[in-house]
């Protein structure tokens, strides 16, 4: 039986320039997609496939997440006082237990193996998984449940994958598979952002992963990749052959929060998925066919 998944990891040090001037004074995980920021939604996600501990690398200027996840007295002051029960729950849920979140700060953007290398003293010698707020995936079970489930029955490394356009593999990390058992896929090969003549597959790699602590060790070598980063995919590759890897064919629909167009997409699906705005939200695009 693999060792639990307990804890997870949320690199939000990014900059957000593809968002300014909105990120001038506010992280991009804090941008709302209809009324939650999308670090929300991946917190719940999280908190759906069991994860315990949450693990926050950070940057300049993101204290507006410590905030969002912690009380504020005022507001549930005044909440209470209006006797505004539904709004008081909605506040007080997003408040953790005292102890599940940690933060700890990635001093200089040196990539996402970076960053999720300055968590390492929060993970020990235990699994975590990494969940990535730009990503954020539209389905009931959730992405990192689904890939939870598929870990407790064969352990090692799994990433999330999702099949792309041969021209759009210059934007990911693909996997080259293996055996196929059901939505699982064999990962025997893993390159980041191939040129489409070189791509190994279209299966593309999309911001969850679960990892086994040895990652880190690796990571430790501080060994530059595309765009002169550390890369968390590189990294991952070089664990081949030492312990099952695997990427999971997910079910949902992923929105890349990360670019403009994006994210719009992500408010109007998310708003069609909500009983209380759907009717009103289908009444309005009307107006845009």
């Amino acid at each position: 039986m693999p060792v639990p998944v307990r804890k997870a990891i949320f690199p939000v040090g990014g900059l957000g320039t593809r968002f300014l001037p909105a990120t001038k004074s506010m992280p991009k995980e804090m941008l709302p997609v209809v009324d939650k920021p999308l670090i929300q939604y991946a917190v719940e996600e999280a908190r759906a496939a069991g994860i315990e501990e949450f693990i926050f690398v950070t940057g300049r200027g993101k204290s507006a997440i410590e905030d969002h996840f912690d009380h504020a007295f005022e507001l549930q002051s005044m909440l209470t006082d209006r006797d505004k029960k539904d709004a008081l729950k909605v506040v007080e849920a997003t408040i953790p237990s005292p102890g599940q979140f940690s933060y700890t700060r990635q001093q200089e953007p040196l990539g996402l193996g970076h960053a999720v290398w300055c968590a390492r003293n929060f993970v020990g010698m235990e699994p975590v998984a990494v969940l990535l707020a730009d990503d954020l995936i539209l389905n009931g079970a959730g992405c990192l449940k689904q890939m939870v489930d598929a870990y407790n029955e064969v352990g090692g490394n799994m990433v999330a994958i999702m099949e792309v356009s041969k021209e759009e593999t210059q934007s990911y990390g693909v996997i080259a598979p293996g055996e196929t058992k059901g939505r699982m896929i064999e990962v025997r090969g893993l390159v980041e952002k191939p040129k489409p003549e070189d791509a190994p597959s279209n299966y593309a790699v999309v911001g969850r992963y679960i990892l086994q602590p040895k990652v880190f060790e690796d990571l430790a070598r501080f060994d530059k990749g595309a765009g002169g980063e550390i890369q968390l995919t590189d990294a991952l590759a070089r664990q081949l052959g030492l312990q099952p890897f695997n990427g999971y064919l997910f079910e949902g629909t992923r929105y890349d929060c990360g670019n403009k167009v994006g994210f719009l997409e992500a408010n109007i699906a998310f708003a069609l998925d909500r009983p209380d705005m759907a009717d009103a939200v289908r009444a309005f695009l009307k107006n845009y066919a």
